[in-house]
């Protein structure tokens, strides 16, 4: 493995252990469930939108490595942001995870964001991936039901 990947499994892993913006904040006015049955990931997320800002966003819930730590990287990435920017940061995730850069539009640059690049390889982890992703895309547009990868 060469030292770039051995980074990249090392800030997934921390991600995991220790993730961040874990736990519900004290006033969320969005909320979203989102549900992976084939690796049994689960998860709850929680916005604070003020007009077409996302002040505040995290999360609960159980799943793999992978789904855990693209939720906490996410909230990371999302604070400040406005709806429009997490839009275009969930289509830029999205073409990363899914090795699909033919989906067109250029996206900002995704930083940290970017140790996913190899999940493309895996087609079972990117529904892993995206989960919290999907999960936050529903919040925002006030979808009642949970977001399944099925």
């Amino acid at each position: 493995m060469s030292d770039l990947s051995d980074l990249y499994q090392e800030l997934i892993l921390d991600h995991n252990r220790r993730p961040r913006n874990y736990g519900r904040p004290e006033t969320p006015n969005r909320r979203s469930e989102g549900y992976n049955p084939l690796c049994g990931d689960h998860i709850t997320l929680y916005l604070v939108v003020d007009g077409e800002t996302i002040r505040d966003v995290r999360f609960e819930g159980t799943g793999c490595a992978v789904s855990k730590a693209s939720a906490s990287m996410m909230t990371e990435a999302l604070k400040g942001k406005s709806l429009e920017d997490a839009e275009i940061l969930f289509q830029s995730f999205h073409r990363l995870v899914t090795g699909c850069p033919e989906l067109g539009g250029k996206g900002p640059a995704l930083g940290k964001l970017s140790v996913f690049s190899g999940v493309s390889e895996f087609p079972m982890r990117v529904k892993c991936a995206t989960l919290a992703w999907h999960t936050m895309r529903a919040a925002l547009e006030g979808r009642p039901e949970a977001v399944s990868t099925e």
